[in-house]
């Protein structure tokens, strides 16, 4: 009998260091990691943040557990790569941090079925952001820790995808506004003396080429915003601060289409029909045509200009759908 137990045991035994391995690698082949930004916004090749929350989702039926370092370092890394696939050399604090000989401290966390564990990075902290332009931004999460003797070896969970897009530093005018930047030459936008027809046109063809710089040069955004009388109050209470915060937030309404959408959708095509103006104020009424699919709808949009300082700019708008075609 005795001998017959002891079979049993190795038997049970034999299963039971099979089973658990096999458990433990199907729920992390239900295990999601994905990024997001955390407060997406116009982001600036300068010293501001680029918040990135990171969120491990548990779809297994059964408890998912990982190491999580204090130094977060040891668990994430972030891969910024430019649309050539050339990839950003990784941030100096990084670099220090993974070669000097230190104790990693971590704890262990529990994701229970159907929950999720999320956390919060800068990207800063591991890539050099130093440069304008479009990038790709993917992460990898270690479960087991990184460590760098066994780098091509560590097990890792990867993300999704995520654009990210560096505008160049903000250069000052005498008046210490923003002046506007072109991405595409790096070279500094500067208005000048165009006719009320000739701004919107040059802002529809922006428009058209996606081009947010030139679309926004000759746009009044503090005029804009101020149409509606709750951002009015707003600004009219807020510091100095708070007003450059509006403009910023304004503008990625309408890079988003969250706002104000009917002046930022793109025109197929578009015909100036009138311009009226005296030494202060104008009006450009302009017959647009957007490709709707199985159809085309037609606009009349009328846009309002005011000229401060020999520049004309556009303070307002109103539009009028007049069916299809």
């Amino acid at each position: 009998m005795s001998r017959y137990f002891g079979i049993l045991t190795i038997f049970l035994s034999v299963v039971f260091c099979v089973f658990i391995p096999f458990s433990a690698a199907a729920s992390q082949d239900n295990v999601d990691f994905s990024i997001r930004f955390f407060d997406r916004r116009i982001y600036y090749v300068e010293t501001d943040p680029v918040y990135v929350q990171v969120t491990i989702t548990n779809n297994s039926p059964a408890t998912y557990r990982f190491k999580l370092a204090d130094e977060r370092a040891f668990s994430i890394e972030f891969d910024i790569r430019t649309v050539s696939n050339r990839p950003l050399e990784a941030a100096d604090s990084l670099i220090r941090k993974r070669t000097q000989y230190q104790q990693v401290y971590f704890r262990e966390i529990t994701v229970e079925s159907g929950e999720s564990f999320s956390f919060v990075e800068d990207l800063r902290d591991y890539v050099n952001l130093s440069q304008a332009g479009s990038f790709i931004v993917r992460a990898k999460v270690f479960p087991e820790l990184y460590k760098p003797e066994q780098a091509n070896v560590t097990v890792a969970l990867e993300s999704n995808r995520l654009n990210l897009n560096l505008r160049p530093p903000s250069v000052y005018g005498p008046d210490g506004v923003p002046l506007e930047m072109d991405i595409a030459t790096g070279a500094v936008l500067v208005r000048e003396r165009l006719a009320p027809d000739q701004v919107v046109e040059y802002m529809l063809t922006a428009r058209q080429r996606s081009q947010w710089e030139r679309f926004f040069l000759y746009l009044d955004l503090e005029a804009m915003l101020s149409r509606d009388a709750f951002r009015r109050r707003r600004w009219l209470a807020e510091n100095e601060a708070g007003r450059r915060r509006m403009i910023e937030e304004y503008r990625r309404e309408l890079q988003e289409s969250v706002n104000d959408n009917d002046i930022s959708v793109i025109p197929t095509n578009f015909e100036m029909e009138q311009t009226r103006y005296n030494n202060h104020e104008g009006t450009v009424t302009v017959m647009q045509k957007f490709n709707m699919g199985n159809f085309t709808e037609l606009r009349r949009y009328i846009y309002y200009l005011e000229q401060r300082d020999n520049i004309w700019t556009i303070v307002n708008y109103t539009v009028t759908k007049l069916g299809t075609e």
